[in-house]
């Protein structure tokens, strides 16, 4: 969908799929990539991903819902969604802002993470939630 914004377009909604293709989700980004990040908690370090943020209900699963898999620890507060066929983490809802969907950068079409430059790198080894 496209949303006219004066002389210019702005591309809201983005596909964006797992490495099998066997996940699809559309996300609806109308700020474009919002807060990219890494993260060194014990679960990121290990998927290495870099993520951005959207809204819960800016993300549709367009195909795969029987595929995607839930995995949770420590506080289970967090739920990391991963393609059950190729193992390519997907998204998951934040611990620090339930509110949100963090979500694989390296999955949205056309866009290379490598291009975002610096990204920031969050302390999740000392997340607030635990203090």
């Amino acid at each position: 969908m496209i949303r006219k914004v004066g002389p210019t377009e702005i591309k809201e909604k983005h596909k964006f799929t797992c490495h099998c293709g066997g996940v699809e989700l559309e996300l609806s980004l109308p700020n474009g990539i919002d807060k990219p990040r890494r993260c060194d908690c014990s679960i990121c370090r290990r998927k290495g991903a870099v993520v951005a943020s959207v809204k819960l209900d800016g993300i549709n699963i367009v195909k795969g819902q029987e595929l995607l898999k839930l995995y949770t620890f420590n506080t289970h507060t967090a739920k990391h969604y991963f393609c059950s066929e190729c193992g390519i983490y997907t998204h998951h809802q934040r611990r620090s802002d339930p509110s949100e969907y963090g979500y694989n950068v390296g999955c949205l079409e056309g866009v290379n993470p490598f291009d975002l430059g610096d990204v920031v790198t969050n302390d999740g080894v000392n997340h607030p939630a635990d203090r």
